[in-house]
């Protein structure tokens, strides 16, 4: 799948919104009733985004998307 536009980059929309779940300190679980998808999609997104950026945690992911905010210097 290519990435979209609207999302991270490297990420889909979707992923998008689930890391920035995950950073919002949310579960699976939480993030199956925001997103309204089953629990398993929503592990499987999680997995997926961990793969596509090399990490091993939701904690690294979490501070990914929150370093993925930060606006540069001079802007």
């Amino acid at each position: 799948m290519l990435d979209d536009p609207g999302g991270t980059p490297g990420l889909t929309r979707r992923e998008s919104q689930v890391a920035e779940l995950v950073a919002a300190g949310l579960t699976n679980k939480d993030i199956t009733a925001r997103l309204t998808i089953a629990q398993r999609t929503a592990e499987n997104h999680v997995e997926r985004i961990l793969g596509k950026l090399g990490l091993t945690s939701r904690t690294q992911l979490a501070v990914w998307t929150y370093e993925q905010r930060e606006v540069p210097a001079g802007n």
